[in-house]
């Protein structure tokens, strides 16, 4: 059985080549080559409605939001307030919860920093796990710094998940913040997140969710979950880089104090005193990503019109066919669960994944090699980098075939 691209008109099978560039204009090469683009658990390549999209927001329909009394002004406010709705909606929440900000990284430094600041002390703890980001470990530690709360950190299971039984052993009352990666950048590991929102708050610790890797390949309903905080970056969702959101619970993101002060978020400005507009505003300081918002919702509609079961469904299906070539090949040392959500880490016996990738470009190949941002979860498999191949939207057979071929002529050369 063969696994296609997905399109929005055309769930199975997949476009022409013709169609298929298109849509995605960054999978052709100068020569009208196909591109074996493997990397989009970094970053998504961006389909051509999107890309229009932000053209016409940067070009043709291009005004401030939100001050201006002339008409495109107020068009174009319409138009960035439609994008919060739209990203709420992916999310299941409401709009009044979702704080537009540089992307899921400065989202978790404003939860760290506001809320984190105003209610962790010390003697409070918080729980994270071997798999996260660096993103959700540095702000963390940053605030250890700060305030003197203390970092626990919740081991793996054998096949590369978030043990949520020991994480049960861990916690305590004095927890009052869980931090997880939704799915794992490196492993694609899926964590069970009402399972995980269960133990947090049967401590009474609120729980953060890191849903970078999850939403462009996952249905999420924050209310549905009942988690407190959830952010995601639009650039790993098919859309511009410099824009990502936080979701907060309304009570609170009401409850927490500014951050970054300015422009926008006030209310009232006096040399004796100011006053700060209501939330999200409030935690969006100067003028806004006014087009990286616009690409933002657009992305959201896209994904949306192919509906991301199907996408989870296209990608578990290259997942599984990819696990299976590979585990092929002797000298490739597989990491993670078989049931990964759109990522497929391994190691070559004897090459550094520098070295790899770098061969596999010379086939047309695009891969992720290095330690992804996770380190410590580096530590903990013993070595310092894999090689991770990342499916998306776009990906098919094709892609699959050609890492193949790139990782046995990598073997022949180093063999």
């Amino acid at each position: 059985m063969t696994t296609a691209a997905l399109t929005q008109d055309q769930p199975t099978p997949g476009p022409s080549r013709k169609r298929e560039g298109d849509i995605w204009p960054g999978l052709r090469n100068p020569d009208g080559s196909r591109w074996h683009y493997l990397d989009t658990a970094a970053t998504a390549q961006k389909p051509q409605e999107v890309i229009d999209a932000v053209t016409r927001a940067i070009g043709a329909d291009y005004a401030t939001v939100h001050r201006g009394v002339y008409t495109r002004s107020a068009d174009m406010t319409l138009a960035f307030e439609a994008a919060r709705r739209k990203v709420a909606g992916l999310l299941g929440g409401d709009e009044g919860e979702i704080v537009f900000t540089r992307g899921a990284t400065e989202a978790i430094n404003l939860v760290a920093q506001t809320w984190g600041q105003a209610n962790l002390k010390a003697g409070d703890r918080i729980l994270l796990s071997v798999l996260e980001h660096h993103s959700n470990i540095v702000p963390w530690q940053l605030l250890r710094e700060r305030t003197g709360v203390e970092i626990d950190v919740c081991p793996l299971t054998p096949d590369g998940r978030i043990d949520l039984e020991a994480a049960e052993r861990i916690l305590t009352p004095a927890h009052k913040l869980v931090a997880f990666a939704h799915v794992s950048n490196v492993l694609g590991s899926m964590l069970p997140v009402e399972q995980a929102v269960k133990l947090a708050h049967a401590v009474g610790a609120k729980i953060l969710l890191d849903g970078c890797q999850a939403v462009a390949r996952l249905a999420v309903d924050v209310k549905a979950l009942g988690c407190d905080f959830y952010v995601c970056s639009a650039h790993k969702l098919y859309g511009p880089t410099g824009i990502g959101a936080l979701w907060a619970r309304a009570e609170i993101l009401d409850a927490m104090p500014p951050w970054q002060g300015g422009g926008s978020m006030i209310d009232r400005v006096t040399f004796a005193k100011t006053t700060y507009a209501p939330a999200p505003q409030r935690f969006e300081a100067g003028t806004p990503a006014i087009v990286e918002a616009i690409g933002f919702g657009a992305a959201v509609d896209f994904v949306q019109g192919i509906g991301l079961d199907a996408i989870h469904a296209h990608e578990a299906a290259l997942v599984a066919r990819a696990r299976g070539e590979l585990s092929r090949l002797n000298s490739v040392r597989l990491f993670g669960p078989e049931d990964s959500a759109g990522i497929v880490s391994f190691a070559l016996e004897g090459v550094h994944p520098h070295d790899l990738g770098t061969i596999l470009d010379e086939e047309g190949v695009a891969i992720r090699a290095g330690h992804h941002c996770a380190q410590p979860l580096m530590d903990h498999l013993g070595i310092p980098a894999t090689a991770r191949a990342s499916f998306g939207i776009y990906s098919d057979d094709s892609d699959i075939a050609a890492l193949v071929r790139g990782i046995e002529r990598t073997m022949r050369i180093f063999g």
